[in-house]
């Protein structure tokens, strides 16, 4: 395991990869093919951002 991120910015930046993460998994999906498989692992991606998100609040912050 990695070090945990507690540089504010570090955070917000690493929030944005992920989000991209999913907005490009999000654009390749045919709505017309798409299995509940898909729109399961799509849920499972934004629970993923939210429990990092909640990690991040509970964490203490270093000064930048």
């Amino acid at each position: 395991m990695g070090k945990s991120i507690t540089n504010k910015e570090q955070q917000v930046d690493y929030m944005k990869q992920r989000l991209n993460i999913f907005l490009q998994v999000l654009d390749t999906i045919e709505p017309e093919n798409t299995e509940l498989e898909d729109i399961d692992r799509l849920i499972a991606m934004v629970d993923d951002l939210e429990d990092k998100m909640q990690q991040f609040k509970s964490r203490p912050t270093e000064d930048q």
